[in-house]
C-alpha cells in the first residue's frame, strides 16, 4: 500500500508522540511504500529546534520523494476552487498534499483527517 506522510506525523514522530512513533515503526517494518513531497518537506523543516529537524531529515531521507505532475496541480486547483465558499476552505498546502496522494493512489497519514477527507482522498488517522 502507498502512504503519503503528512507533516503532522513527521513532527509528532520527531517529538516522540507515541501514536506517531508506533505507526511509523509499523509502516517501516511492514515494508509499505512511504512518500513525501515538496510541500510536506518544506512544512516539516520550517521550524523546530536543531534536534527535531535532524530527526525529521532522517525520516525524510528514508521516504520516496515525489513531485506533483501537472494533472495533480490541476486537481488541487479544482479542489480549492470548489471549496472556497464552503466552511473550512482548503489551504493551498492541503490541496497540493491531497493532490499528491490522489496522483499516487496513496493514503495520507495524518492527525488531521478533516483536512483531507473532505477532498475525497483516503486517510489513515493516528492519535
Amino acid at each position: 500500500m502507498n502512504y503519503l506522510l503528512d507533516t503532522t506525523v513527521l513532527l509528532d514522530f520527531a517529538n516522540g508522540r507515541d501514536g506517531a512513533v508506533d505507526l511509523l515503526d509499523r509502516l517501516f517494518e511492514e515494508g509499505e511504500t512511504l512518500f513525501t513531497c515538496d510541500v510536506i518537506t518544506c512544512e516539516a523543516l520550517s521550524g523546530g529546534a536543531e534536534l527535531e529537524r535532524r530527526v525529521i531529515k532522517g525520516v525524510l531521507d528514508a521516504l520516496e520523494y515525489v513531485a506533483l505532475a501537472p494533472d495533480g496541480a490541476r486537481w488541487a486547483g479544482d479542489a480549492r476552487r470548489s471549496g472556497r465558499s464552503a466552511p473550512g476552505a482548503r489551504s493551498l498546502a492541503d490541496a497540493l498534499i491531497a493532490a499528491t496522494a490522489w496522483s499516487l493512489d496513496a493514503t495520507i497519514v495524518t492527525r488531521n483527517p478533516r483536512d483531507f477527507e473532505r477532498q475525497g482522498v483516503q486517510v489513515l488517522r493516528y492519535d
